[in-house]
């Protein structure tokens, strides 16, 4: 999920008094366009790896408060809650959240949910994450889980993007999460980081939706099968609407079911949020 993919919610004064007001801890820009900021976590906020919370902004001279859904990137047991956004110059929220600094302060709701979680699947062999754009931040959740190390034995992150520069945590993917004490280990015999790129020269170009239907993704993993197969693969998708529903679609075709929170399947979206 993204910053943009879910309208803005606004609330008054009295309703944003019933969200957590949490501290802004670093922010990094990335590119003119993305940026990730930590804040804060309070002592009883739960939530599982690849969950959603809202986040906003407290209104302007004791105006109404705008709040937005945002996957949280960090794992569930980190000690800050971290979270990866696009800038749009005039979006009601991100136009004031991209200038937040540290110290500055961030509405937390109290409820993070969400389907892309590990409890929505069935038990499998490959976990393929799949994520466009920003869409990425459940899967820095997700992978930095020593849970899905568990469940499964090999774990790919496929992120696409249009420019080079938009590959945000391609360190973390690439080298930074095999020196992590929790899953350093098993990150580094079991995950594999599968980036793309559309609209500049790249190693890997091309639509993550063409690379699974022309089956390059399954030789470059060194698959022998060239599609997903419904009794190993287990698929999680976030990102742009198109990506999900074309991935979604011809999942389905080879067989394998949407899952959820009430019923596990063999693949997830976060249904709430794809019209």
């Amino acid at each position: 999920m993204t910053a943009a993919t879910t309208a803005p919610v606004l609330i008054s004064p009295e309703q944003a008094g019933s969200n957590q007001i949490e501290t802004v801890l670093w922010v990094k820009h990335w590119t003119p366009f993305l940026f990730s900021f930590g804040i804060t976590r309070p002592a009883s906020f739960r939530f599982r790896s690849g969950e959603f919370v809202m986040i906003g902004l407290p209104g302007e001279g004791g105006g109404k408060s705008i709040l937005r859904a945002y996957s949280v990137a960090s794992p569930s047991f980190a000690e800050e809650l971290e979270f990866y956004s696009i800038k749009v110059a005039e979006g009601p929220l991100t136009s004031r959240l991209q200038k937040i600094k540290p110290g500055d302060q961030v509405l937390l709701g109290k409820k993070p949910t969400g389907t892309l979680v590990l409890d929505a699947l069935t038990p499998g062999k490959r976990l393929f994450l799949i994520g466009t754009g920003t869409g990425l931040a459940p899967w820095l959740s997700v992978a930095r889980d020593p849970d899905a190390y568990s469940a499964y034995e090999k774990i790919v992150v496929c992120h696409g993007v249009r420019e080079v520069a938009e590959l945000a945590y391609r360190d973390l993917f690439t080298k930074d999460i095999f020196d992590d004490p929790l899953v350093g280990d098993q990150a580094r015999d079991q995950l594999v980081y599968y980036p793309s790129v559309t609209r500049e020269a790249f190693e890997r170009q091309g639509r993550i939706t063409t690379l699974i239907e022309n089956g390059q993704i399954f030789r470059d993993l060194g698959i022998e099968a060239s599609q997903f197969d419904a009794r190993y693969d287990r698929v999680m998708l976030c990102g742009s609407m198109a990506m999900i529903k074309d991935t979604a679609a011809l999942l389905e075709t080879h067989g394998m079911k949407e899952g959820s929170n009430a019923e596990p399947g063999d693949f997830v979206l976060e249904r709430a949020f794809v019209g």
